[in-house]
């Protein structure tokens, strides 16, 4: 996608089940399994933002299993 094709979509920020996150067009309907994270705005907004809040990439339940094994 072209960033000239960008600059007027907003875009939300989603999550799912195993805290992994993603964009996805605000003027749509969410995808099965994603839940909006309350974040919308440019795309280079959103991704700055997943920058800074998804900073553990592993799958909730890797992360569960891990503290398990380790507890």
């Amino acid at each position: 996608m072209a960033d000239e094709q960008d600059d007027d979509q907003v875009y939300r920020v989603v999550v799912n089940d195993e805290e992994q996150y993603s964009l996805w067009w605000a003027d749509r309907d969410l995808p099965a399994g994603w839940r909006a994270e309350g974040t919308e705005g440019k795309r280079a907004e959103c991704l700055a933002h997943i920058g800074e809040v998804w900073t553990d990439m592993r799958p909730l339940s890797l992360r569960r299993r891990m503290e398990q094994a380790a507890g």
